[in-house]
Parts: C-alpha cells; structure tokens; sequence
C-alpha cells in the first residue's frame, strides 16, 4: 500500500512540496478508530516511546529509592535540547546513585538547543555525554541497574538484563514481540525494534488508561505520563513541538516525538492512543501530522481545536521574517 500525501508544504500558491504517511489512533482493546495508509508496517519507534522503556525505572523501585519526583520521571522520557537545566538534572540523577557522566554510554553531541550551543563554546566547554539528548533516558537506566544491583557497565547492549527488561515492557504494552529478526541500534546505542505502527497506538492507549496492563505496571505508566504532561520542558526543550502541544491543553495530551518522522500521543480522557508515521522521515511534517489528529479528535472543545489546527499549519517564513508559505494538513487527515 502507498501511503497518502497528509502535508504539504506551500510557497506562494502552489505546493511545492510533500510529505506522504501513515496514521493510527486505537484504543486499549485494541479498536480502530482512526486509520489513514499502512498501519501494520513495521516501524522503528525511536525515541517516540521512551515512556515505556521507562517503565522497568519506576516498577523496580529505582524511582522512588532514590527520591525522584516529575522532573526526573519527564527527564527520564524525554529527547531534550541540552539546555542547562536537562544537563545538571541528569548529572544529579547519576549523582545519586554514585554515578557521573563517565558512566553513560549514549555518545555525545551538541546541545540540539542553538543558544545552549553557542553558550557552552563561548565558555571554553565542550559537550559531553550529558548533553545527548537521550542522557535523561541513560541516568533512569542506570539508577535502575545501581538500584537492582546489577552491573551497569554494557547497559546499552542487547542481552543485558537493563534492555531485556525494557524489551519486555515493550512487549507487553504493545502487544508485539520485538526479536532480533526485527531490531537495529538507535541513536543512543540501545536496541529497537520495528513492530507495526498500530501497535504503537494501542499501546499508548494502554498506558493512559492502564487497561490490558498489571496494577504495579498501569500505576508506574500513568505516574509516568502524568509527569511528562506536568514538565513538558523537561520532556523537550525551548520552542520545540512537544512542548508546544502539551502546554495548549495541560494534563489533557501528551506527545513524544522520536527520530526519521514518528510521533506517539495520548488523549487521556478519551483513552486513546495514536502513532504516526511521516515516510521520508521529516520531523516537520511529523509535527504537522500529530496536531492535525489531535486536532480531530478533541474537536470537542472549539477554542483547544482552534489552537492545535494553528499549531497544525505553521508559517514559512523568507529570511527577513515575511510569510511566503505554509505547511498544511490534507484532505486525508480532515
């Protein structure tokens, strides 16, 4: 199946661009409800559902041992900017279980924030692996491996015990086994696996409503996604999309964006979960995708509507800041 143009980017008025994807929205029993292209493609998630691989740091008690609240929860979620405050969070979530950077074996990069960029090389620094944006990630898995008293060192391979653990959690909230046959190594050197999208979508549903899941695992899901919803800044960073949305609606969605277009959410109260999946990989029109669906489905509520559909069909903009064109949902995500 060839998935449908769901975005296209405009210059004056014509299109000039375009942007094709796939698109589902489940509930936790596993019901369609919305269903655009080839939802049962595999795909690799990336950091879209790092919500569940946090899963093994709350239910081990890792957490709550060393007395981490929501910004470390959200910090242990996120894919961040680099920004100082995601920086010292993770130092100090290693700090506490006798750890430092030297233990993260994410890789290192600049900071995605420009001003957190150009503030570290005017200072003389350099990055380190706490600025990847996956460190907050890193510190939960190894507040978890000190807490269990397994040895940390490796943590990032498959086969040790830290990823097994993950790998379960993904397999039981998604519903999906994730086997060697379907796994390649994410940026930060973890494991993933590609599973069909709508796995994805029903599995989001399950964490935000606990159904299909254990009490111990639907309680650690729900302390998890309420916690990336009450810091999304932590969960991302200054101006970025994640933030944006879930600042438009507060304790109401909660989205996490992962690399090559994919986006995962949530709706609560409606108890629905969505993925989607932007084809050529371009987070712009992943963003595009996420708000127009969230759009759709708390058409409810006009004036939060109104909002995620601005959000939805962001401006073009020529270098001396004059509107030239636009990105737009089509007639397929209406």
């Amino acid at each position: 199946m060839t998935n449908p143009v769901v975005v296209e980017v405009t210059r004056g008025a014509v299109v000039e661009s375009a942007h094709r994807g796939a698109v589902a929205v489940y509930d936790a029993d596993g019901g369609s409800v919305v269903e655009i292209g080839d939802t049962d493609r595999p795909v690799f998630p990336r950091s879209a559902v790092k919500a569940i691989q946090a899963l093994p740091f709350v239910e081990s008690g890792a957490a709550d041992a060393y007395g981490f609240g929501e910004k470390e929860l959200a910090l242990a979620c996120a894919s961040h900017s680099g920004q100082p405050e995601h920086v010292e969070l993770a130092r100090a979530m290693l700090a506490k279980a006798g750890l430092d950077e030297t233990a993260l074996e994410c890789g290192t990069h600049w900071p995605s924030s420009h001003d957190a960029t150009v503030a570290l090389a005017r200072s003389g620094g350099s990055p380190n692996a706490l600025h990847n944006n996956c460190s907050g990630k890193h510190s939960g898995f190894l507040c978890t491996c000190r807490h269990l008293g397994i040895d940390h060192r490796g943590y990032v391979k498959a086969g040790h015990q830290e990823q097994e653990m993950v790998r379960e959690a993904m397999e039981a909230v998604t519903g999906q086994k994730h086997d060697a046959d379907h796994r390649g190594t994410d940026g930060c050197s973890i494991p993933t696996y590609a599973v069909p999208l709508k796995s994805f979508a029903q599995g989001f549903a399950r964490m935000a409503t606990g159904q299909g899941l254990g009490p111990k695992r639907a309680a650690a899901a729900k302390r998890l996604l309420n916690a990336c919803m009450a810091e999304p800044f932590l969960v991302s960073g200054t101006g970025r999309a994640d933030v944006t949305l879930m600042q438009a609606a507060p304790g109401r969605i909660f989205v996490k964006t992962g690399a090559e277009g994919v986006y995962c959410a949530a709706v609560p109260e409606l108890g629905l979960g969505v993925a989607i999946k932007c084809d050529d990989g371009a987070g712009r029109g992943a963003e595009v995708m996420v708000a127009a669906v969230l759009a759709k489905l708390l058409k409810s509520d006009t004036a939060l509507a109104a909002r995620l559909i601005e959000i939805a069909g962001p401006a073009i903009e020529s270098r001396a800041g004059a509107k030239v064109g636009a990105l737009r949902p089509t007639v397929a995500l209406a």
